[in-house]
């Protein structure tokens, strides 16, 4: 980790990767684990020598689910397991949300901060 971020948070230092259009997470070098959602130590061992690492963006849903709030337009809600590793949930957008299916390919993209929301990733089906 470099020293300018050790002052920060993994959030932040996520974020961070987030504005500059890349899906970071972190590794466990004493075991060579993918980590994800941003942490301060290691699982299992709470050892704080995570080290960070970006993804290429693309995985694979493992599962999903259809949300329909009254008076909303339904959305997905679907666990991605991305090819390095790790897991995590977010959404699959750019297709109707019942279109979203187990072992679809799907790559990422980043939804701009907004004055009530940081910015984040979500997903979209990946060509090919």
């Amino acid at each position: 980790m470099a020293d300018s971020d050790q002052a920060k948070s993994p959030l932040a230092i996520f974020h961070e990767h987030c504005a500059k259009g890349e899906l970071a997470y972190q590794v466990d070098p004493d075991s060579g684990a993918a980590v994800f959602y941003p942490r301060a130590v290691a699982p299992g061992t709470a050892k704080p020598n995570l080290e960070w690492r970006v993804s290429h963006g693309l995985g694979t849903v493992y599962a999903t689910t259809t949300m329909h709030r009254r008076g909303e337009d339904p959305y997905d809600i679907s666990m991605i397991e991305l090819d390095e590793g790790f897991r995590m949930m977010s959404r699959v957008e750019s297709i109707d949300p019942m279109d979203v299916q187990i072992g679809m390919r799907v790559k990422v993209r980043m939804i701009p901060a907004t004055d009530k929301d940081p910015i984040y990733p979500v997903f979209d089906p990946a060509e090919g």
